[in-house]
């Protein structure tokens, strides 16, 4: 049975937009995957983790794997509190603590709304090395991402650790330094590859994948 494989989530597959006249995620993948091997993207740029289950309607029943990269945006949208004033440490973990917790219950819904569809299923951490982010803010977003390890492991999922994918300044892309670059869409669209190539019989298992 060949592969048909979808694409979920956000702009780190919807990307096109930011690597004018170069090769986008989902056309790189098509590149390097078997000729049989098909490539549905349904992730859509600005979309966040609650986004996810209305693109599931869209998932035709031929599909073999599933794949989402969501959770930037939603991060994102917290980004100014990062800024806010706080009294002390402890009013700010608290709110800290209070953002993940809501993070954590949509994910989860989300990922259960995404297995119930019993396919092969990979989830993306967020990236961290975005050039000219504070190294405060990517101490934040370890929050994002701690929940994304978690719930993938819950699940029994597979995990693409974008982390250690796009590690370098020029795997971002120039007109927007938080959307990956053709370069980084090159790593990402090979960690792709080596996660659809690596998922055996059954669906059920968690194993990161750089």
């Amino acid at each position: 049975m060949s592969h048909n494989i979808v694409l979920l989530g956000d702009s780190i597959f919807d990307n096109a937009a930011y690597v004018p006249g170069q090769s986008c995620v989902t056309d790189q993948l098509r590149a390097i995957m078997a000729p049989d091997v098909q490539v549905l993207m349904l992730a859509v740029d600005g979309h966040c983790v609650n986004d996810v289950p209305g693109q599931l309607q869209r998932v035709p029943e031929r599909a073999t794997h599933l794949i989402v990269s969501a959770g930037g945006n939603d991060a994102l949208s917290h980004y100014e509190v990062l800024f806010a004033e706080c009294g002390d440490s402890q009013e700010l973990f608290s709110q800290w603590s209070r953002i993940q917790t809501g993070f954590r219950r949509d994910y989860r819904n989300m990922l259960e709304a995404v297995v119930s569809l019993n396919r092969h299923t990979a989830l993306c951490t967020v990236y961290d090395a975005v050039p000219g982010v504070p190294q405060f803010a990517i101490t934040a977003l370890s929050l994002f991402n701690d929940v994304i390890v978690a719930e993938a492991v819950s699940a029994g999922v597979a995990i693409i650790d974008l982390r250690r994918v796009c590690t370098e300044a020029e795997d971002f892309s120039p007109v927007s330094p938080i959307e990956p670059s053709s370069q980084g869409g090159a790593k990402i669209a090979a960690a792709l590859k080596r996660v659809v190539e690596g998922h055996g019989p059954g669906v059920g298992r968690c194993v990161v994948y750089t």
